[in-house]
Formats: C-alpha cells, structure tokens, sequence
C-alpha cells in the first residue's frame, strides 16, 4: 500500500467515524431519524448534482458533489450496519470483488485479453447475466432489469437487451421511417388516451434512433434542455433591459427574442 491509499484509507476511517457521531446519542437529530427510505430523494437528488456539476465543467462542483455524493454510501451503509445487515467495509470489499471478477481480461493471468471497448462491454453482459441466480419460469433478457429506473433510460436498456439478440433495425433508416410512422398515428389519434399511447411508441421509437446513432438520450435531453433554458433566460435579460418580463411580450415578440437567442454571440 502506497502512501496516498494510506492516507485516503485514514481519511475514509474518519468520514466512517463522522457518521458515526452524527448517528450517535449525542449526535445530529436529523441524521438520527433517517432511514434508507427516507434518504433516497436526497441521495438521487447528490447523484444528478454530480451529472449537473460534469455537464458544466465546473470541476470544483464536481469535487464538492461527488464529496456528498461519497456522505451518502458512507450514510447507507451506516444505517445498514446498525440494522445487522452491512457496513461500509462490506461495501467496499463487495465492490472490488465484483470490479475483480467482471474484468478477466485484466486481473486474471487465464483470461482472454481484449482490446475494443466493445469486447469488453459484450463480456461484461455475459458474466452480469452469470451471476444472477436462476428464476423460476421462462427465462427472459429482461430478468436482471430494474424497471424502478427513470422512463428514460428504462427503454433504453429494454431496447438494448432486445437489439442484443437480433430484434432491431439494421440501420438508423427504418428507424426513421418508423418515427415518420408513429408521428403519423399520432396526428391522427383520436381520444387523449389514444394520443397517450401513440406519444409513448414515438419516445420509444426515438430512444431506438439513439441507440443507432451511438447518443446516449438522457444526455442528449438534458443538453437540449439546458439549450432551451439558457436561450429562454438570453430573452430575459434582453426583456429586462426594456423593463419587462416575458408574461408583458407577445408571442410574436417572444418568437423573435427567441430566434435571435439562437445566434452566437458577438
């Protein structure tokens, strides 16, 4: 062990015994009451404060959020080690016996060397598929997919477990023509609930275009998202330099503020 995994191993027995003093009798009220239920808002909240601190470049946010991001596995497993269940050493020893096991092209003299990102990720299904013990039934390639996870990304792991044994497009062309085919339907649903459905097969069938061209769609949101939000708050401040605010524009006022937003700036 080298000095610097000495020093973050102290530094990690430190933050271990912070929590343990904010759990204690003498502790924090707060952290006392806590449960892992009752910490999972704020948990995923620190996870996409680290995704919004990369996004950014901001790299003294990064460092900050990944810090309460850390507070929180240590805070988790806190609480599991007081219900008999697990502690953070358990955790950590879990994690580098999975990392070990799921890499053989790296850590074991016997494993079969690869070279290509996609050799790896292709391995890295077959030995996750592996360890999961049998279900009773039918197996399915769905069977180790959480369906807890957001919208998003939910259909896309659904498409990519369906496209890894053939049922897929060969191309992104029929997923075009299949968009333009539930656009369609969509225009012409006639209940709100028809409306509903059809809506759901074009997400869907745009998280399948994403996969074909290789862009991860909840990043490609969020950066349209945060397009919009950054163009909507240049026509503020133009706004608010005439001493108005949007709600005192026409809609054609704001058009404009709108179209001129999208120009670079000079």
């Amino acid at each position: 062990m080298n000095r610097q995994e000495q020093n973050t191993g102290t530094i990690m027995e430190t933050l271990e015994q912070l929590m343990a003093r904010l759990r204690g009798p003498n502790g924090c009220p707060w952290d006392r009451e806590q449960t892992p239920a009752s910490l999972l808002p704020y948990t995923i909240e620190e996870a996409y404060e680290v995704v919004e601190a990369v996004e950014t470049g901001n790299t003294h946010a990064w460092k900050d959020e990944l810090g309460d991001l850390l507070f929180h596995v240590v805070f988790h497993s806190r609480i599991a080690e007081e219900q008999g269940h697990f502690g953070l050493s358990d955790v950590i020893a879990g994690i580098v016996e999975k990392m070990t096991r799921r890499h053989p092209h790296v850590f074991d003299p016997n494993g079969t060397p690869l070279d290509q990102p996609a050799e790896v990720k292709e391995r890295w299904e077959v030995i996750k598929r592996n360890e999961k013990p049998r279900k009773e039934g039918i197996p399915s390639v769905f069977d180790d997919l959480n369906s807890r996870l957001p919208a998003l990304l939910w259909a896309a792991k659904v498409q990519r477990k369906m496209s890894q044994v053939g049922f897929d497009w060969q191309g992104p062309e029929g997923v075009l023509e299949k968009v333009h085919e539930e656009l369609e339907e969509l225009k012409s649903a006639p209940t709100p609930d028809n409306r509903e459905e059809e809506l759901g097969d074009l997400l869907l069938t745009l998280v399948n275009l994403a996969s074909h061209y290789q862009i991860n769609p909840e990043l490609a949101l969020r950066r349209a998202t945060r397009k919009a939000q950054e163009r909507f708050r240049t026509m503020e401040q133009r706004l608010h330099a005439q001493n108005r605010t949007p709600a005192d524009a026409t809609l054609d006022e704001l058009e404009a503020l709108w179209q001129e937003s999208k120009k670079p700036s000079e």
